[in-house]
């Protein structure tokens, strides 16, 4: 039993803590509703699926979820020109380059070899601009904005795991007091999209995208499961979870990868005092997030009902403990702290040179200026 309500807390926590990320990316990209809402039940399937199969199939608590810090990136990147089916080509190039890395040694090597700070610093650059969020919706809507901050501040008090699922909940509540709850659509029908490819969208979604995901999302999630004392061979992990991003993009999900917060709820004590048997828990989580996704259609109906504002107040409040982590890790070490510095202001800014997103720039700003640091020594 344990296993089976550590596996529930998970699976509610990792959908309802950055569901609202995710939606907010793929509209940025051009999604219309109907394929927001088919890119999100493809991400909650295809996640929940790969968990149960390498769950079952390595006995192991290997818990899957959708990058939220890509979500954030495609929340801060600007529609490419072709539209929302050259977005779909960048998330189906990002699928292929997860399952290279788990193929080929190198690629995932190189991925692990870009220092820590400029990686942090990337991220916490997407991430700042949905941070200030929480801040605009209490200007804009008082009441509002107010009470959301606030039920995520006092749960937070509380445990910490449910602060963003309680603000979520009073972000419905004076939703649905103004606009009605969907009746019908709850499960959304799969919009295949056929891919576009551009220069472009290569190097300001994709690259990035799979930069972040592996950075922030995969080599995190390996060390969760270390720290619980389980030693997976990574290699099949990311293969995994890319052939399950390749298949899921064609349907307007943007990448699934190895999960960090809830794979520490699903590995650890909580799960139960057998570690052998801990994998129960990443099984049943899998499940709760396919149950999920046959029910995106009512939430994207309901969100696209709602003040955006909102919406990305409740995304905002998610991102924050990321956020946080993310600059720590980018200006801690006195060593490259301003290279990281330049990298977050330039990722930051949010300027799209040559078509391509300030992400690729912030990191390439960043790069040059810890080479010439390292040469000047």
């Amino acid at each position: 039993m344990q296993a089976v309500s550590a596996g529930l807390l998970a699976g509610f926590v990792g959908f309802a803590s950055s569901f609202a990320v995710v939606l907010q990316g793929l509209v940025a990209v051009g999604a219309s509703p109907a394929q927001a809402a088919s890119g999100l039940m493809a991400l909650s399937v295809a996640m929940g699926l790969a968990g149960i199969l390498l769950s079952l199939r390595l006995r192991l608590p290997i818990s899957v979820a959708w990058s939220t810090p890509g979500a954030a990136l495609l929340a801060a990147t600007a529609a490419p020109a072709g539209g929302f089916a050259e977005a779909v080509g960048a998330f189906l190039a990002c699928g292929v380059l997860l399952t290279v890395a788990g193929l080929w040694k190198p690629l995932g090597r190189a991925v692990a070899a870009i220092p820590a700070p400029l990686a942090n610093a990337m991220l916490a650059g997407i991430l700042f601009v949905l941070c200030l969020a929480p801040v605009r919706a209490v200007a804009e809507q008082p009441a509002a904005g107010l009470a959301i901050v606030l039920a995520w501040a006092v749960v937070a008090r509380i445990n910490r795991l449910l602060a963003v699922p309680a603000a979520v909940a009073v972000a419905v509540g004076v939703i649905a007091a103004g606009a009605p709850l969907p009746s019908a659509g709850w499960m959304p029908q799969p919009e295949f999209v056929l891919p576009g490819f551009s220069l472009a969208a290569m190097t300001g979604i994709a690259l990035p995208l799979f930069i972040v995901t592996m950075a922030s999302q995969n080599i995190p999630g390996l060390a969760v499961l270390s720290a619980n004392g389980y030693r997976p061979e990574a290699g099949p992990l990311f293969t995994t979870t890319g052939l399950f991003s390749v298949a899921g993009a064609l349907f307007g999900a943007h990448a699934v990868n190895l999960a960090a917060i809830t794979a520490a709820l699903c590995a650890g004590e909580g799960a139960g005092p057998d570690p052998a048997r801990r994998w129960l828990a990443a099984v049943v989580a899998g499940a709760v997030y396919v149950v999920f996704g046959l029910l995106a259609g009512a939430v994207t109906a309901f969100v696209a009902a709602a003040p955006p504002v909102l919406i990305q107040a409740v995304a905002g409040l998610a991102l924050l403990g990321p956020f946080g982590g993310a600059m720590l890790g980018a200006v801690h070490a006195p060593q490259g702290r301003e290279a990281a510095l330049v990298c977050f202001v330039v990722t930051a800014s949010g300027v799209a040179f040559l078509g391509i997103g300030g992400a690729f720039w912030g990191l390439l700003a960043g790069g040059a200026m810890m080479a010439l640091a390292r040469w000047r020594a």
